[in-house]
């Protein structure tokens, strides 16, 4: 009988420790200096303590409430389409650093040449292939451009 209550002493004090850890606040307090200290008792010369009771319910994720619901429509109706602003002032900044880029990188990087031994030589394929991108963006930017002017 003694051996039985020995082991059931360990869980009775458990359950006591832990219905008192539930039973804990948490205090923020705001040193005079700006520092913000969390713990469980108030820091001593704090300008300013919190005392707040941490939830822990266990109602884990919950859907929307009709407001939030609300809230996302309101906000993707009111978002611009496109992924970003159409003014004709980001389009021309768009197209200066686009024409930037093209300027910097007109120059072949390291094997966008062939024949380079003896002086003459030709550009690879990739060397061409990335000027187009340079080139097809800038036509596109002249175009969305045009269209903003126009106020499309």
């Amino acid at each position: 009988m003694k051996t039985r209550s020995v082991s059931i002493l360990p869980a009775v004090a458990l359950a006591l420790v832990s219905g008192a850890a539930l039973a804990q606040f948490l205090y923020k307090s705001t040193m005079p200096d700006g520092r913000v200290i969390y713990g469980d008792a108030p820091t001593p010369g704090a300008a300013k303590v919190e005392k707040t009771k941490p939830d822990t319910s266990r109602t884990g994720v919950t859907g929307a409430t009709p407001k939030e619901a609300e809230a996302l429509r309101r906000m993707e109706t009111e978002r611009p389409r496109g992924g970003g602003s159409n003014s004709p002032a980001d389009i021309e900044a768009a197209l200066r650093k686009m024409e930037a880029g093209r300027e910097q990188f007109r120059e072949p990087l390291e094997g966008e040449r062939i024949g380079t031994v003896g002086g003459g030589g030709r550009f690879t394929d990739s060397y061409w292939e990335r000027q187009k991108k340079y080139d097809d963006g800038m036509e596109t930017l002249r175009k969305e451009l045009e269209k903003a002017r126009a106020g499309q």
